[in-house]
């Protein structure tokens, strides 16, 4: 008789639920059919205390706002906006008294990084001393306004630059949403008609891109008949091959790819992708399970009907929310096995501004990608990356250096960007593909000795330190 092994991480089937909304005093009255309703959830997001007070009444307390006001004014990159259909997956179970459901409610993994607090941030490393507002230089990187042109052949159309929620960590913090009192945005300046008209005028002058991204902000607001007329065009052009549409909404606004209107849409998209032979995908973004209910469950089904390919998910690896093999797992379970959506990519946070409570160490991320293999199907087996400054996606062991002590892996890559192109090394030919670009951990993970190597160079930079690469040149000096 077969004796069933003890696991680290014990597979249940976990049906998935979509929350009552009536247990919240300002949605008591809601009906199901505006719940269903892609333009009520549009009309009802939380943008602030007052609409958030509407919803929760007293079952969140006075300090609770207080401590999000703070966040809002000293740390937050992004500002507030939360669909109902997320602000209803946070403390689905808690206790209705103000005590238990705010203690609940902070230690929400989906409030963490859709409506993060004042203590939620480090308090002595609240950013990096590398940070950036642009960490990954998409901007420049632009082939045309919005056209970031990063990889030899694939680029990120950016369409617009808002979404229908603000996620805390978001990577275009200097671009998408509103300004805050700690960053004043970027702004696209191009009308959409001649932004569009300049992107596909590059890729009709550039053959050798095949894999496009449109992406934003979110493209469930970019209205569909624009949308749809831009991807037609896209699709006419015979070297693209890939085309994916990154939208957050399916899992933050799932009611919007419900909509008749918009499914007949991709329809037609999809069954010209089809005539030509190209795959068509929706990537989207979740980052913990309890976001997983069977509304998203039925637009990820409902796309995938229509004719797209396949529906991914890229989520972030956030500590406090899925920095876990089992939070981890039980995401991915509910993802692929529950809502048909892939599990794809988890990247490291980005070393943005305000992030470092988020952020891990690329050492606990090699540990969580051996943790979860071997659970989920082959295919399923999301990739663990680090999204490296002046590199891109790196799988988190191809790290080909790395120096624990001062949390500063170092990575190579193997073709060239328009930034290389402006470098000084660039008259170096073949020679700069062998370059070690940096990355790094977040500083209170590391040992004594890195933390205080940190602050003393912070100290000599007066507050910061502008270039990673200038810090290690002259540390190469010493």
């Amino acid at each position: 008789m077969h004796r069933q092994v003890p696991q680290p991480y014990a597979y249940l089937r976990r049906e998935l639920v979509e929350p009552d909304w009536r247990r919240l005093p300002g949605w008591r009255e809601v009906t199901a059919e505006q719940w269903r309703d892609a333009q009520w959830q549009r009309a009802h997001c939380v943008q602030n205390e007052r609409q958030l007070r509407q919803v929760f009444g007293p079952l969140l307390t006075d300090r609770f706002y207080r401590e999000l006001a703070a966040d809002q004014r000293w740390f937050a990159t992004m500002s507030v906006l939360v669909p109902p259909q997320m602000l209803n997956t946070m403390a689905a179970d808690a206790p209705l008294s103000p005590a238990a459901f705010t203690a609940a409610f902070l230690a929400d993994p989906v409030r963490r990084y859709m409506l993060p607090v004042r203590s939620d941030r480090h308090p002595q490393w609240p950013s990096h001393p590398l940070a950036a507002r642009d960490s990954l230089h998409e901007a420049q990187m632009w082939a045309v306004e919005g056209l970031t042109h990063r990889y030899p052949t694939k680029v990120l159309a950016e369409l617009l630059s808002t979404c229908p929620q603000y996620c805390g960590h978001c990577t275009r913090m200097d671009l998408v949403g509103r300004s805050t009192p700690q960053v004043a945005k970027a702004r696209l300046v191009l009308r959409p008609a001649d932004r569009e008209e300049q992107m596909l005028d590059y890729l009709k002058r550039t053959p050798s891109v095949r894999d496009v991204v449109v992406s934003g902000g979110d493209l469930a607001n970019v209205p569909w008949p624009r949308l749809e007329s831009f991807l037609l065009r896209l699709l006419e052009l015979g070297s693209v091959r890939d085309v994916r549409l990154a939208s957050k909404a399916v899992v933050g606004l799932p009611q919007h790819w419900l909509q008749p209107k918009v499914l007949a849409g991709v329809r037609r998209v999809a069954r010209l992708a089809a005539r030509r032979s190209v795959n068509l995908a929706v990537h989207t973004h979740a980052n913990h399970a309890a976001s997983v209910t069977p509304l998203v469950a039925e637009a990820a089904r409902a796309l995938l009907d229509a004719g797209v390919r396949d529906v991914r998910n890229q989520g972030v690896l956030l500590r406090g929310v899925n920095a876990t093999p089992a939070a981890l797992l039980d995401l991915c379970f509910a993802l692929q096995g529950e809502a048909n959506i892939l599990p794809y990519y988890f990247y490291l946070c980005d070393v943005v501004p305000n992030a470092e409570h988020w952020r891990l160490p690329l050492s606990e991320a090699q540990r969580l990608q051996e943790a979860i293999l071997g659970y989920l199907p082959g295919y399923a087996t999301p990739r663990l990356v680090a999204d490296v400054p002046h590199v891109g996606k790196r799988w988190v062991h191809h790290a080909v250096g790395y120096d624990r002590e001062r949390g500063i892996s170092y990575w190579t890559k193997n073709y060239r960007t328009a930034v290389d192109l402006r470098s000084p090394e660039a008259a170096g030919g073949e020679a700069e593909l062998g370059r070690r670009f940096p990355y790094v951990d977040p500083v209170d993970t590391l040992p004594a000795a890195g933390r205080a190597w940190w602050a003393e160079r912070l100290a000599r930079g007066a507050g910061r330190l502008p270039d990673v690469f200038e810090l290690l040149d002259s540390e190469e000096g010493e």
